[in-house]
């Protein structure tokens, strides 16, 4: 029977307890292995039933047991260090503290908004790669000391829960969330009010703490609210589309009036992806009520914000029709001043003339000064893929750099290489240098081989339990199960696949030559072994026939033994497989995977990597740090590529990576294969790690984007004032601005010389500092291309004839064929990117 009411039930403690409270509700105890040990403490067997979330396992500890643990010296004594560490963590100087006393950051507090964040399984608020991803942002900063707070939405619903049918097709289930139940606490008396297109709708915020930085999650799911309203954050990437479009009114708009609401300031807003886009145009709004123009708005909106793109394909961003941007903005553009088409060309590309839809990336790169892709290859296609945003513009100057994704290391090592590693490395490993990494090569292997052991007979013992389970639950007796206690044979290879099932990651690339596929399964002397698991998005068709056609492989009798799909991908799942795999498996359409960050996670407990080229692999495959897939990027036939690519993948396990596993030596100890571990933890421990991309970030984006936000803001926003009547000036003249003449000496140069240029410019009535004249030179190539061109700005010495004459010289600086070419630029002190007003003129 369906209860008429309920309600949450608070556990109490013992006053000798009440730390545990605090530890409970920080989630630091999701990567403090301190902390974890002092819940399992509490209740051994209950921990394990409550996978492992301090919460609920307080909620389940009878009041006996908590009496005795209140009486129990050692116990209380031991949770008296962990609640002093916990105390010091939070408070302590860090890196940034460091760094500030050293060289006084000018970076005061980052807003960072992402649509999900995933912390930890006991916090379900998030669906893959992008959520976790998030959430090891939030870890590093705290680690670092970054100020940083995040911004989110609390989903009713989280994202779905899998399980397969006995067909194999993927069904989900979307279990109610309470929150008295998790990790998170009320913001009490704190509530935010948005208008949607003329509907009143209220938030409630929810706090969770993440080590030293608190997480923002936004809830609409309030009494007072319509039935419609409540359910704007029911679950993670639901509904239709004017649905979504709501949830991220609520998590842009909406999230920088709750900062506002808790009394927070950011100088700096981090929009991870271009879900929270929207928050650009509510800080617009916000400027305009204090006297600004629209246009000085963006400019210093633009100033302070970072724009990360995590897609490389146009079909992932999310667009939005003309008339649902009316219904929602028509009063946003009313209260700031301008006609709905202003704000609707934000969105628009003026490259795509007949998209009529609003682009949120477009939006999010607009309004931002800083932006980046998640890898070195992603930023090459995201200059490629965005390039008609800057015309006149060569791609490689298109202003979208790149940081390269990390991992929270804490988060995912498995204890015994964590151990390992502090040992060896010293227990600052967890982003340090080259040199301190290369300690790894005099690790002895077999302590190596026991670490990687232990992590491996921990994923079979998982991967033999959640098979089980999932075949009871379809009905099958325990009798017809007892070949799930030989699943996964301890002496072979396991190799890993886990990620979301799209299309052009191709879990399915394996199956596409069964018959290799068996002879490597059912070898009996050098056994290979798979373990898949990821969900489809539940409107993702292709994407769940992807799963079926993997589980009905996985369930044929002969191969279930060495083939296995575990349902219900988490962070739980994940921890165990990249723990135990000896090799993780990533097969994307090169350049589709934007970066992939479970290769990582896999590397970093001693796994090796085989991949494609793509996302950070294509940046850190050094040919002994695991193995690279052939792209077959020439063909354009993606049967003939795909086939070609299995053929790769095949050759690579049948004549490398097997016979290397299976090359043992006296004691069993796979030495070679060993060697290469090292190899790569050498060479990949020191990029990998989330605190080396929290670094990057606040030195390349922070920290400027800070300084610019303060220029912009500064004397009632008179930089961007300035800056905005500037460019205002700069569009409406460029049209008339041109190059009238080049002199230059073109007869043979010695190695080094410097070759002086002349250049006069037609202004068109702009001020000649108004602009910045460059000669970009180098080496031409076959087809009189300059090769890696180095750029000198001239300097403007007069004026000829009205026309600016700006003089200069360039080094001759490799031999063979130099040449150059001249442009001009728009030149401020206060852009972030030469190039950022996307227009130049060529000589």
């Amino acid at each position: 029977m369906r209860a008429l009411h309920s309600f949450s039930v608070r556990p109490s403690l013992p006053p000798e307890l009440a730390a545990l409270g605090r530890l409970a509700m920080n989630l630091r105890w999701s990567w403090d292995a301190r902390t974890r040990d002092l819940f399992r403490w509490v209740d051994p067997e209950r921990w394990e039933a409550v996978a492992h979330d301090p919460v609920q396992l307080l909620g389940a500890v009878p009041p006996a047991r908590l009496a005795e643990l209140a009486g129990d010296a050692a116990f209380t004594r031991y949770l008296a260090e962990v609640a002093d560490d916990l105390a010091r963590y939070l408070t302590q100087p860090r890196w940034f503290q460091d760094r500030q006393a050293e060289a006084g950051s000018p970076l005061g507090l980052v807003a960072y908004f992402s649509p999900e964040f995933g912390i930890s399984e006991a916090l379900p608020q998030y669906s893959g790669g992008l959520g976790v991803l998030a959430g090891d942002h939030l870890k590093a900063a705290s680690d670092l000391g970054v100020p940083l707070a995040g911004v989110g939405l609390f989903y009713r619903h989280g994202y779905f829960r899998q399980s397969l049918g006995l067909d194999g097709i993927q069904h989900e289930r979307f279990p109610t969330l309470d929150p008295d139940g998790l990790a998170v606490t009320r913001c009490d008396g704190v509530r935010v009010e948005l208008d949607l297109a003329g509907e009143a709708v209220a938030c409630d915020m929810w706090r969770a703490d993440v080590g030293r930085i608190p997480l923002y999650l936004l809830d609409t799911d309030i009494d007072g609210n319509s039935v419609q309203a409540r359910g704007i954050t029911d679950r993670l990437y639901g509904g239709d589309v004017e649905h979504r479009l709501r949830q991220e009114i609520v998590l842009g708009v909406g999230g920088v009036r709750a900062l506002q609401a808790v009394g927070l300031e950011p100088q700096v807003f981090h929009t991870n992806e271009g879900h929270a886009g929207f928050l650009g145009l509510e800080r617009a709004r916000q400027l305009v009520t204090t006297g600004l123009s629209f246009a000085e708005a963006i400019e210093a909106v633009r100033a302070g914000n970072v724009f990360t793109t995590h897609t490389p394909v146009p079909a992932g961003i999310d667009r939005f029709p003309p008339e649902l941007m009316e219904k929602y903005f028509s009063g946003f553009a009313t209260a700031c001043g301008v006609p709905f088409d202003d704000v609707m060309a934000l969105g628009l590309r003026d490259d795509e003339p007949d998209e009529t839809r609003f682009n949120m990336a477009v939006m999010g790169l607009r309004l931002a000064a800083r932006r980046n892709g998640v890898a070195q290859l992603h930023g090459t296609v995201s200059r490629a893929m965005f390039a008609g945003l800057w015309p006149d513009t060569p791609i490689d100057d298109v202003p979208i750099g790149a940081v390269t994704n990390g991992v929270h290391a804490p988060t995912w090592v498995s204890p015994e290489m964590h151990l390992l590693l502090d040992r060896e490395l010293g227990p600052t490993w967890d982003g340090g240098s080259d040199e301190q990494w290369k300690r790894v090569l005099a690790i002895s292997d077999d302590e190596l081989w026991r670490a990687r052991q232990q992590g491996r007979d921990r994923l079979i013992r998982f991967v033999r339990e959640r098979v089980r389970a999932a075949r009871l639950a379809l009905g099958r007796s325990p009798s017809e199960l007892t070949w799930c206690d030989s699943v996964l044979d301890p002496g072979g290879l396991i190799i890993g696949f886990a990620r979301r099932f799209a299309t052009y990651k191709r879990a399915t690339l394996l199956l596409s030559q069964p018959d290799r596929l068996r002879a490597l399964l059912l070898d009996p002397d050098r056994p290979v072994q798979f373990v898949f698991a990821g969900k489809a998005h539940p409107a993702d068709g292709p994407g769940k026939a992807l799963i079926q056609q993997v589980q009905q492989f996985a369930s044929q009798p002969d191969v279930r033994n060495r083939f296995v799909f575990l349902e219900d991908f988490d962070i739980a799942v994940a921890r165990a497989l990249y723990q135990g795999a000896d090799v993780w498996l990533n097969t994307p359409r090169r350049p589709l995977e934007a970066c992939g960050t479970s290769g990582m996670k896999a590397a970093l407990n001693g796994a090796l990597n085989c991949s494609v080229l793509d996302g950070w692999w294509d940046e850190w495959f050094d040919g002994t740090n695991g193995w690279a897939i052939t792209s077959a990027l020439d063909s354009e036939d993606l049967e003939q590529r795909d086939a070609l690519e299995a053929a790769s993948l095949f050759e690579l396990l049948e004549s490398e990576i097997v016979p290397l596993f299976n090359d043992r030596a006296a004691g069993g100890v796979p030495r070679a294969w060993l060697g290469r571990v090292k190899e790569a933890f050498a060479s990949l421990g020191p990029k990998v790690t989330a605190r080396r991309m929290v670094r990057d970030y606040v030195r390349d984006y922070y920290e400027p984007a800070a300084t610019s936000a303060d220029r912009a803001l500064a004397d009632g926003a008179r930089g961007a004032k300035d800056l905005a009547a500037w460019r205002q000036r700069v569009v409406a003249g460029w049209s008339g601005v041109r190059v009238l003449d080049v002199q230059t000496d073109t007869s043979t140069a010695e190695l080094g010389a410097l070759r002086p240029v002349t250049v006069r410019v037609a202004l068109n009535g702009l001020a000649p500092g108004d602009v910045a004249v460059q000669v970009l030179h180098g080496a031409v190539g076959p087809g009189d291309e300059l090769v890696a061109p180095g750029t000198v700005t001239l300097d403007h010495t007069g004026d000829v004839d009205g026309a600016a004459v700006y003089d200069g010289a360039f080094p001759c600086s490799t031999a063979g064929r130099h040449g150059f070419t001249v442009r001009v630029l728009p030149a401020h002190p206060d852009l972030a990117s030469p190039v950022e007003l996307g227009r130049t003129v060529w000589a």
